[in-house]
């Protein structure tokens, strides 16, 4: 089994959770959900010391994705998201950004689809097709260290 470092950092208005998981043997960083507060993601980034390798975006809300163009411009990263996120992205309406005050649109490198498989930082991610909260909410499975990224499929309380 691979040595990974799971680390988490609470960020933005509405309190989400930003994952980083580093394979130690490979030295690289995966990023879940940049939700905002990009300069705590960076420092949080730079204290990992590796290399971030992707992004990958649970759904494309406002509290997800707002951090996300930072992090990729600072590390030359691309961004992972369902497909069916694609509309939701380019509208500040519907990621209700603009209800918040910071009207942001975004444009991810790979849209996946459900049952893709990801090879990012040294390891086989299956993205599971969630839909509910958002019409393109995906989990991604990493099963060889028994790790979901769930996003707001699970949702605490709703």
């Amino acid at each position: 089994m691979k040595k990974l470092m799971l680390r988490g950092i609470v960020v933005g208005p509405v309190q989400t959770n930003c994952y980083f998981l580093k394979n130690e043997e490979t030295q690289e960083i995966l990023i879940v959900d940049p939700g905002a507060e990009q300069e705590r993601i960076i420092y949080a980034l730079d204290k990992l010391q590796g290399k971030p390798v992707g992004i990958l975006l649970t759904h494309g809300h406002y509290d997800h994705i707002l951090a996300a163009e930072e992090v990729r411009k600072r590390h030359n990263v691309q961004v992972y998201v369902s497909e069916d996120e694609k509309e939701l992205l380019h509208s500040p309406q519907m990621n209700l950004s603009q209800g918040y005050g910071r009207s942001t649109v975004l444009d991810a490198d790979v849209y996946h689809k459900d049952g893709a498989h990801l090879s990012l930082a040294g390891l086989d991610i299956e993205v599971f097709h969630t839909p509910g909260h958002t019409a393109g909410g995906s989990c991604y499975y990493i099963a060889e260290a028994g790790i979901l990224f769930s996003g707001d499929t699970l949702f605490a309380a709703s």
